[in-house]
């Protein structure tokens, strides 16, 4: 169904439950495995990860960092945890690159152009794109968005922790909470569903690129709905 994709991961999938280790080794090398299962069936792959398991906002303003000072710090964990996934995929014998939108770490990540990221995804390689948009002030969410226009992305992927799709409201405090099989963008910019940040819905409102939301709970669902099937909730252009 989709030849090219992005996945959007949240740098809290890789921490430790316990929060002693900022990436648990069995939590990345799950998440190479999603990886890796569709890199076997021919996709292209782009992967966006944050950094919420090395650098919160809140503990910027704690200490005293100057926001835009932090928001750096930001996009130095997500290289952080690019380099420590693309590194993984090596075991799964999938070659990978590390584009950061960052002046390049030398032997580490690779400068940020567009056609070279297109070309690696052309070759068949997962391309890793870190260190957000490069300037701060921006979220990963507008980064996600952005590098997928730039790619001709088709689908974002963003497989969710205990929960299956978009719902009315939080369903793990509303039982009540009504579950969303299709959205518009639109829809979900009156709705004012915290499902994107609202500068990255702006931006994707008008394209061909749908947003799949579902629960990552079985690895393989990343596949899956690669190959067609319809779990979760399907965010996309109005008519």
């Amino acid at each position: 169904m989709y030849k090219r994709v992005l996945l959007k991961l949240s740098g809290e999938a890789l921490k430790e439950k316990s929060g002693l280790q900022i990436i648990d080794v069995k939590n990345l090398d799950k998440m190479a495995k999603v990886i890796s299962s569709i890199h076997e069936e021919g996709v292209q792959i782009a992967v966006v990860i944050g950094a919420g398991n090395i650098w919160r906002g809140k503990l910027a303003s704690a200490i005293g960092i100057d926001p835009k000072q932090a928001d750096y710090m930001g996009m130095l964990g997500t290289v952080i945890n690019a380099v420590a996934l693309s590194s993984n995929l090596k075991k799964h014998g999938v070659d990978s690159v590390v584009y950061s939108a960052i002046p390049a770490i030398e032997g580490v990540t690779v400068t940020y152009e567009r056609e070279a990221a297109n070309r690696s995804l052309e070759e068949g390689k997962v391309v890793f794109l870190s260190g957000g948009t490069g300037k701060p002030f921006y979220t990963t969410d507008t980064a996600a968005t952005l590098r997928a226009i730039e790619l001709n992305i088709d689908a974002i992927l963003m497989g969710k922790n205990g929960v299956d799709g978009v719902y009315d409201k939080d369903p793990t405090v509303y039982d009540d909470a009504k579950f969303i099989k299709d959205i518009t963008f639109e829809e979900m910019l009156k709705s004012n569903l915290q499902i994107m940040d609202i500068s990255a819905i702006e931006l994707i409102k008008d394209k061909n690129i749908e947003i799949r939301v579902f629960s990552m709970e079985n690895p393989r669902n990343f596949a899956k709905v690669c190959a067609g099937d319809p779990m979760g909730t399907t965010c996309k252009k109005g008519e």
